[in-house]
C-alpha cells in the first residue's frame, strides 16, 4: 500500500479513504455502504475510532473482506483494537500531542502482535488539529490539538516526525470537527515533507474536499458526513476522481 501512496503522489493522483467507526456502523449499514461504494469507487477503507465499545469491529472487516476488493486499513487508537482481518495498519504516532502513552508506550504493547500479523505497517506521523470543538480523540489521547492558526508548528511538526523515519503524515480534525483543517496548514505540511498525506475531519461537502486536494492532501479521509447522508459518498467520489482526470 505504501508503494502505491507513493506512487499514486508521484503522478498527482489523489485517493479518498472511508472511515468507518464500528460503533456506528452496523453489518446492514456496511452492506449499504459497499454497495455504494460498488457505484462510487473509493481507494480505502479505514476501520477504527477512538472509542470502540462493541465487538462488531472484526466482524465489519470480514464482511469489506469478503464483499469489496479495497484495502482495509485499522484506524487504531489503542493497542487493543488490533483485530480483525484487515490488509493493514496506519501505527499511529500522535506527534501533535506530548503523552508518551500515544507516541510509543502503546506502540510497545502492540509489536509482538503486528509482528505475528500479516499486516502492513504504516508508521504514521499523526496530528491533531484545533477544529472549533475538544474532540473524543484529543479527550482520549489527553493532549492539546495544533492550534488552527499556526501551519509552521505543523509544517515542523511533521518535518521532524519524517526525519524521525515516519513514512506517511495525517492532519486530523477529528470526529465531528467544526470546520475542516485550513489550507493554509495543509500547504504548509505538503511543502514540508516528501511523505504522502493524508487530511481528515470536517470534510462535509465537495468544496471542502476539492479545497484540500488543492491544498496538497493526497489522501482525504470522509466518515461522518457519509454516516449522516449517504448520497455525499457519490459527490466525494466524484469529485476526487474528477481532479484525479485533470491531472492525467
Amino acid at each position: 500500500m505504501y508503494e502505491t501512496l507513493s506512487t499514486r503522489r508521484a503522478h498527482g493522483h489523489k485517493s479518498l479513504a472511508v472511515l468507518l467507526d464500528p460503533d456506528n456502523l452496523d453489518e446492514a449499514g456496511c452492506q449499504h455502504l459497499l454497495e455504494l461504494c460498488a457505484q462510487h469507487p473509493v481507494e480505502y477503507f479505514f476501520v477504527g475510532g477512538s472509542l470502540v465499545m462493541n465487538s462488531r469491529q472484526a466482524t465489519l472487516i470480514q464482511l469489506l473482506k469478503s464483499r469489496s476488493s479495497v484495502p482495509v486499513v485499522l484506524f487504531p487508537s489503542h493497542s487493543l483494537h488490533l483485530e480483525g482481518p484487515a490488509d493493514g495498519i496506519l501505527l499511529l504516532s500522535l506527534i501533535s500531542g506530548r503523552n508518551p502513552e500515544f507516541l510509543i508506550g502503546q506502540h510497545v504493547i502492540a509489536a509482538p502482535l503486528l509482528r505475528a500479523s500479516n499486516l502492513q505497517i504504516l508508521p504514521t506521523g499523526y496530528m491533531l488539529v484545533d477544529t472549533g470543538r475538544q474532540t473524543t480523540a484529543s479527550y482520549i489521547s489527553g493532549t492539546t490539538p495544533l492550534p488552527y492558526d499556526k501551519p509552521g508548528i505543523a509544517a515542523c511538526t511533521a518535518m521532524a516526525g519524517e526525519q524521525l523515519g515516519l513514512r506517511l503524515m495525517y492532519l486530523d480534525g477529528g470526529s465531528g470537527a467544526m470546520y475542516p483543517v485550513s489550507a493554509a496548514m495543509i500547504e504548509a505540511v505538503r511543502q514540508a515533507v516528501d511523505v504522502p498525506l493524508v487530511v481528515g475531519g470536517g470534510i462535509n461537502t465537495v468544496e471542502k474536499a476539492q479545497a484540500a486536494l488543492n491544498a496538497g492532501a493526497d489522501v482525504i479521509v470522509v466518515g461522518n458526513q457519509i454516516e449522516k447522508d449517504p448520497s455525499f459518498l457519490g459527490e466525494v467520489s466524484r469529485a476526487v476522481h474528477a481532479y484525479n482526470q485533470v491531472a492525467v
